[in-house]
């Protein structure tokens, strides 16, 4: 269990920020619950993404209460210190320890969240929180709720409102810090680091899984205590499947490869797509889809800067991909009447990126609240640009050179004031640069 030590400050500098834009309120966010993966073996933990923003904390059965301008303003239930079950899963710091090493103004046994929070939201105007996380904190924080309206009598006051914690807490994390920068920075290093580690290791005849424990292995090496999320590692038609996560064919020699995977660095995560041919040599036609869908992305990359709407690089995506499909004889017509009918998406069915960050698909709102505008993206945001074709290998309607392409390239992009940072370049992408390291172990 790892100590915050020298990042206290950007957690507590976290806190005084979201402390300005909820005056009057309280927040509670509650600890993932622990998941079964089969009979009594649980999954590998990971702290809810944002008690781990505000705390830096990471174990199980958790939860912050922050009551801005309040004293205390911070308060933490956490489990008790036990021997027993210390000795069989691990180090727990206990109310005192958490409250010396983390910095909580008050801590208290996770087994008094109910008597001490109903105490403590007395006076509160309105409460943050997120339902349908963690099934048993929800029924806590409900009769929370109705502890405090059967305190105020006959007043005529009701349930305290609720509003929701997830959209509060993803405004403030949807625009990154330079401490923020910091550990995403590092996060895209150790992932274009790890794909260039595949890109030599791959071969014909060689596993998916192979690559993708590689990848694994590459990563932890530099440090990351796990994905960012389930790696996609195909090859063949299987990179027409967007989401493919057998990865566990055999690589054959003519195939294209694709691979979608990042690591994690301070729960700060890299989200990179590559693909490249298994052999280490592009086909012509591979080549020219390929060459098309990278051209593609540099134009979208070249088009980020403060002010442009998020919305704008979705249907600019959608555009210069449907020029694509038209050059290369997938689709026929005009192309406003594919686009509107949406025929477009039988071969790029996903948007063009998504925002990035803690989570790979990173929290934030994408339109103006109440009036469902595009929002302009401002400098701070990190998100991906992702185009990308997939023709199946049983599409009948199209040449049969181009039948089971797969291709998706994506990187990690930064708004600066006058433009944008790719934060994942260290990835080869350019033809020429992949064919000189593919297959080179």
């Amino acid at each position: 269990m790892r100590k915050p030590s020298e990042h206290l400050s950007l957690f507590s500098d976290r806190r005084k920020r979201l402390a300005d834009k909820m005056s009057g309120s309280a927040l509670i966010v509650a600890a993932h619950p622990e998941m079964i993966r089969n009979h009594d073996v649980h999954h590998s933990y990971r702290q809810d993404t944002n008690l781990y923003y505000l705390t830096g904390f990471e174990e199980p059965e958790s939860i912050l209460l922050f009551r801005p301008g309040m004293t205390p303003e911070s308060i933490m239930f956490v489990r008790k210190k036990n021997r027993e079950r210390e000795t069989w899963d691990g180090f727990r710091f206990g109310p005192e320890g958490t409250e010396q090493e983390f910095k909580i103004d008050k801590v208290y046994p996770i087994e008094e969240f109910e008597k001490v929070a109903t105490e403590s939201l007395k006076g509160v105007e309105s409460l943050y929180y997120r339902f349908y996380k963690n099934p048993s904190v929800d029924a806590k924080v409900q009769n929370i709720l109705e502890g405090l309206s059967r305190s105020q009598g006959r007043t005529g006051y009701g349930l305290l409102s609720v509003h929701d914690a997830d959209e509060l807490l993803g405004e403030l994390r949807v625009v990154k810090t330079d401490g923020d920068l910091k550990n995403l920075r590092r996060a895209c290093e150790i992932s274009a680091e790890a794909h260039i580690e595949v890109m030599r290791a791959t071969k014909p005849g060689i596993n998916e899984r192979e690559l993708h424990g590689l990848f694994i292995y590459e990563t932890a090496k530099r440090g990351s205590a796990r994905e960012g999320y389930g790696g996609i590692f195909a090859g063949g038609n299987n990179a027409t499947t967007l989401h493919y996560v057998f990865n566990d064919q055999n690589l054959k020699s003519g195939d294209l490869f694709l691979v979608d995977a990042g690591a994690e660095s301070n729960y700060f995560t890299g989200d990179i797509t590559r693909t490249y041919p298994v052999n280490g040599k592009f086909t012509d036609d591979q080549a020219e889809v390929y060459e098309g869908v990278l051209k593609i992305q540099k134009k979208l990359i070249d088009h980020v800067k403060p002010g442009v709407l998020f919305q704008e690089f979705h249907d600019m995506g959608a555009a210069l991909l449907t020029d694509l499909m038209l050059e290369l004889g997938l689709l026929s017509g005009r192309k406003e009447d594919i686009i509107k009918a949406n025929e477009h998406r039988k071969y790029y069915p996903h948007g063009i990126g998504h925002f990035l960050g803690m989570d790979v698909h990173d929290a934030g709102l994408y339109f103006k609240k109440n009036v469902k505008e595009p929002r302009p993206i401002e400098e701070g945001m990190v998100f991906t640009i992702e185009p990308g074709i997939y023709i199946p290998a049983d599409d009948n309607s199209v040449a049969k050179n181009y039948r089971g392409i797969g291709i998706r390239i994506e990187d990690n992009i930064l708004v600066t004031a006058k433009g944008s940072e790719n934060m994942t370049f260290k990835a080869p992408k350019e033809i020429a640069d992949l064919e000189k390291v593919i297959g080179s172990n």
